[in-house]
């Protein structure tokens, strides 16, 4: 069970990513919208994960700064991605965010965010010289729910070609996870939003959130997670449009609901569920 939550408590966190500010492919009316809705959302954390810029150029930087300071919430985390580590960029990220590891602490829940990007690489890494960091935070976290943030994905996400990109220590870093038991792991990186449960967590990917740089019939997204009691609940929310469940996940019997749509024609309401029941722990 996760902390003291009562009936009426929820916890909200909406998780953004791959904004791109500076990509010829970037729409502010998308970025707009989705900041809008997110303070409608009234979220008690708001995860920005990764590739703010385009190529970690100042003015990029700036541009993002400017749109991620309108998000109303009182606990935001922002990490870099790949694309923010081009052409030195960390330092102009470490100016305007500060530290590219974080800790945000609060009743429900505790969140770890690291940097797994390199400099001018797409490829990914946390490093073991981060492990003993990323263990201690979460070892007084105590029955609260644990969320990982990094920009790359730890897992091969469907649609996404060849997996040329995913985290080099990918195996060491799952191993740390579930030896730590993080409830849910939070990426971005590919603008292919999905999700998987591995042993007893969740790794939920995002899709970009304000670009149109998107693969097949993928549409421009961002993720907002509810938990209450014992429950966690995520959806896909699309910008100027609908939301849609992805996951219901009971954390007591870890059994769930999982939900993703068919790459066929593309039609909003062509959906399929899958079902998989894991019995009770």
């Amino acid at each position: 069970m996760w902390g003291d939550m009562n009936q009426s408590s929820r916890l909200t966190i909406c998780q953004i990513s791959d904004i791109h500010c500076g990509s010829a492919y970037f729409i502010p009316d998308l970025l707009e919208r989705s900041i809008l809705e997110i303070n409608d959302t009234d979220p008690k954390v708001v995860v920005v994960s990764g590739d703010l810029t385009d190529a970690g150029y100042r003015q990029e930087y700036e541009t993002a700064a400017e749109y991620i300071a309108k998000i109303r919430c009182e606990n935001v985390m922002v990490i870099p991605g790949n694309h923010d580590s081009r052409n030195v960029g960390y330092i102009h990220f470490e100016r305007l965010f500060g530290e590219r590891y974080s800790v945000i602490e609060f009743d429900e829940a505790i969140m770890v965010g690291v940097d797994s990007s390199e400099p001018d690489l797409n490829d990914g890494r946390v490093g073991r010289e981060h492990y003993d960091f990323i263990h201690e935070s979460f070892a007084g976290a105590g029955d609260r729910l644990k969320i990982f943030v990094v920009h790359h994905h730890l897992i091969p996400i469907p649609g996404t070609g060849r997996e040329r990109n995913i985290i080099f220590d990918a195996g060491d870093v799952l191993e740390l996870l579930a030896d730590t038991d993080v409830d849910l792991v939070l990426s971005g990186h590919k603008h292919v939003p999905y999700s998987w449960k591995l042993e007893d967590m969740f790794i939920v990917n995002a899709g970009t959130a304000s670009t149109t740089r998107l693969r097949g019939n993928t549409r421009p997204c961002y993720n907002v997670i509810e938990v209450e009691n014992e429950r966690v609940r995520v959806f896909r929310k699309y910008p100027f449009k609908q939301r849609e469940m992805v996951i219901d996940f009971d954390s007591a019997t870890h059994s769930y609901v999982h939900f993703e749509e068919v790459q066929g024609d593309g039609r909003p309401g062509d959906r399929r569920q899958r079902r998989i029941l894991s019995g009770e722990q």
